[in-house]
């Protein structure tokens, strides 16, 4: 009896420790799906069309997760053996550091965190269960040390002259990938202005002011007041533009769009979007922001999922970007998938070729095509970058 009683809690204790490892997994897997499986067809004009491109995607929440960068995973967006197989070129990694229980698009408080325990369940360092700023420091660290590991496969850039170092060596090599860091939510400084140099130090080039809620620097899309920026976040944008870190609009409230417009120096970019001429949405930007975000110089990044095109297709996808072009012209709109971030998309990063073709099918030039894929990121990055 005792070595049936110990057989049956050693059973229970192994399914409790398979449980708990492969949490993360499954609810990865659940999360971050897509519309059709790979491989994705299309016709032959936009494959070859599609290979001359450098294609740049403004937005993969992919370091949030488990999964090592560098091997192909049955599930997911994102890795760099798909990139490579996309014919992504540059790929900004974005890092969320705290998320609501009860997520939504129209109200959320800021007291309550579920990556707490994503953190814990992932094994991420103890420092990371509590603190915001380790959380960020220690995703930046995993793309870091991926770029190490891969010998050269994936190479992170911080600078305009690594942006250009890195453009040269790709007309050579076309199986690398350009990785750059980016934050979503400075709630990540938790109050303490001299913690962005450290993130600038750990090597984030594109900063959010917002998430999905309100914070010290002002308001969300989706927080409860949705106000402008506060005293504090007029010093955060202002050290921003100083270190060159270009401020990305993405889940910002109108009033803190406005406000960041008002005061910005540099190109601005809207990481990831729909825009509401084509969806209606609390998180999607309207025709004025639109055309304001242009006149800087900046790009709207358009996603890919339901929330930002309504419909997870291509063609929803190739409506906003038209809108865009209609309103401000080809030179201010890019990707901006939202891979990993929790997303339904019509496929992962090896299907872009498809949007390639439905752009082709709008009856987009060849040259529109290139500069929508790619060329229009790079030159705001270029613009941008130390």
């Amino acid at each position: 009896m005792k070595r049936l009683l110990l057989g049956l809690l050693i059973a229970t204790l192994v399914s409790l420790l398979s449980l708990v490892l492969l949490a993360p997994m499954q609810a990865e897997r659940l999360v971050n799906g897509v519309e059709q499986k790979a491989p994705y067809p299309a016709s032959s004009s936009a494959r070859q069309l599609h290979q001359r491109l450098i294609v740049a995607d403004l937005h993969a929440d992919t370091l949030l997760w488990s999964r090592d960068l560098l091997e192909r995973a049955r599930y997911g967006h994102v890795d760099v053996p798909r990139l490579i197989q996309g014919n992504v070129a540059l790929q900004v990694f974005a890092v969320a550091t705290k998320a609501p229980w009860g997520l939504n698009y129209d109200r959320n408080p800021s007291d309550s965190d579920m990556f707490t325990l994503l953190a814990a369940l992932q094994r991420w360092p103890r420092a990371t269960w509590t603190s915001l700023t380790q959380r960020a420091l220690y995703q930046a660290q995993k793309l870091r040390d991926a770029a190490v590991r891969s010998q050269g496969t994936l190479v992170l850039i911080e600078s305009a002259s690594d942006l250009d170092t890195f453009l040269a060596r790709r007309r050579r090599e076309s199986q690398i990938v350009g990785g750059l860091l980016a934050i979503e939510g400075l709630h990540a400084l938790e109050g303490e202005l001299s913690r962005l140099d450290s993130l600038y130090e750990a090597g984030f080039r594109i900063m959010a002011p917002t998430h999905f809620f309100d914070n010290a620097l002002g308001g969300s899309a989706h927080g409860m007041k949705k106000q402008g920026l506060t005293e504090f976040g007029r010093r955060v944008i202002r050290r921003m533009q100083e270190l060159r870190i270009t401020v990305d609009l993405a889940h910002a409230a109108p009033a803190l769009i406005d406000d960041v417009l008002d005061m910005a120096t540099r190109p601005v970019l809207v990481s990831h979007t729909g825009v509401k001429g084509t969806c209606e949405g609390s998180r999607n930007i309207s025709d004025e922001h639109v055309r304001r975000i242009a006149a800087t110089g900046g790009v709207i990044g358009i996603g890919f999922w339901d929330g930002a095109v309504c419909e997870i297709e291509p063609d929803s996808i190739v409506r906003a970007i038209r809108h865009v072009v209609k309103l401000a012209g080809v030179d201010h709109v890019g990707l901006g998938s939202d891979f990993d971030g929790g997303t339904h998309t019509p496929f992962d990063t090896t299907g872009l070729v498809q949007l390639t073709e439905a752009l082709l099918a709008d009856g987009f030039s060849q040259d529109e095509i290139r500069k929508i894929m790619g060329a229009n990121v790079i030159r705001v990055l270029r613009k941008g970058l130390p």
